[in-house]
């Protein structure tokens, strides 16, 4: 599936010259094509390969891709690149109960709305991610998910997760989840969230995020805490600003480090394309809490119809 995307990706700058001829057709135009038919065509095969003669469907299979391109340079490190690729596929001859997702990140860690900089040693070790998705709706605001696959330097794995959320007046809402995971390797894990969220003035959110990762493998667990507002400016972009905090339990529970950041997202251009600044000033504890200077900028594509 990656490699038709990137095969797709090659060949819409290879031939990038070629989209000029059309004066209404700009390349992007032309990528964004070519890696839509990709993924459409790679759900339409897997679909396929999940057909059953004695089970009729009368729907689409359904793809849907997010590639997301940054650069993350700071006053330490100026040649920290990062690329994510997100894949997922409706698939209606698996009867509309499960997702096929693959990933080259945590996606758990992608919610914190602080991007840059995050802790090294999770972002290596969760590089790949191949799995089947089931959703359980319970109410209106609660679900439970399930997904098994492989992920983690190619562990099968199983994990299951609560999530609920909540009014706690008409301007403040909650939202907490528990997952418990079991990898073939690492062993078992576990993750607690908690966000609550207050509405202030014209169109600000502040939110407070907490999250806890117990590791089987190493024996500890992973705290981060966010505090952060988020503003929108105008129909297509928004201001993310705030602190972040991230520790271990061992050998002491310890902070490893901290930052501060301001995200400007923009979707410009075309809908589907949006572009980042992140300005931000990060201390980490294996450079003597020192501070470094750092500015990240990101582009980031959604293809497909999923």
């Amino acid at each position: 599936m990656l490699q038709k995307v990137n095969i797709a990706l090659v060949s819409a700058l290879l031939y990038m010259p070629l989209a000029y001829a059309d004066p209404e057709q700009q390349w992007w135009d032309s990528l964004h094509k070519s890696v839509t038919g990709s993924v459409n065509d790679t759900a339409v095969w897997l679909d396929d390969f999940f057909a059953d003669e004695n089970f009729v469907v009368n729907e689409e299979p359904k793809g849907g891709a997010r590639i997301s391109l940054g650069w993350e340079p700071r006053s330490r490190d100026i040649a920290e690149f990062e690329t994510k690729i997100r894949l997922k596929f409706k698939l209606p001859n698996l009867k509309n109960q499960v997702d096929l997702v693959f990933s080259d990140y945590d996606e758990d860690l992608e919610r914190a709305p602080v991007k840059a900089a995050q802790n090294d040693v999770l972002s290596r070790q969760n590089r790949f991610n191949l799995a089947l998705k089931w959703t359980q709706k319970q109410t209106e605001d609660s679900q439970w998910s399930h997904r098994i696959g492989i992920g983690r330097k190619a562990q099968p794995y199983a994990r299951s997760r609560y999530a609920a959320r909540g009014e706690l007046t008409e301007t403040q809402r909650y939202r907490w989840e528990a997952a418990a995971y079991f990898y073939s390797h690492d062993g078992f894990g576990s993750h607690l969230g908690l966000q609550l969220e207050q509405d202030l003035f014209n169109s600000a959110v502040l939110r407070l995020d907490n999250n806890f990762f117990y590791r089987d493998e190493s024996n500890d667990w992973l705290w981060q805490h966010n505090l952060y507002s988020m503003h929108r400016l105008d129909e297509k972009s928004a201001l993310i600003t705030g602190f972040y905090v991230e520790g271990l339990s061992q050998p002491d529970y310890r902070v490893e480090e901290y930052l501060v950041s301001s995200r400007w997202r923009k979707n410009a251009v075309r809908e589907w394309l949006y572009f980042e600044v992140e300005p931000f000033i990060l201390w980490r504890r294996d450079e003597h809490f020192s501070a470094s200077y750092g500015l990240a900028l990101r582009v980031e594509g959604f293809f497909g119809n999923y």
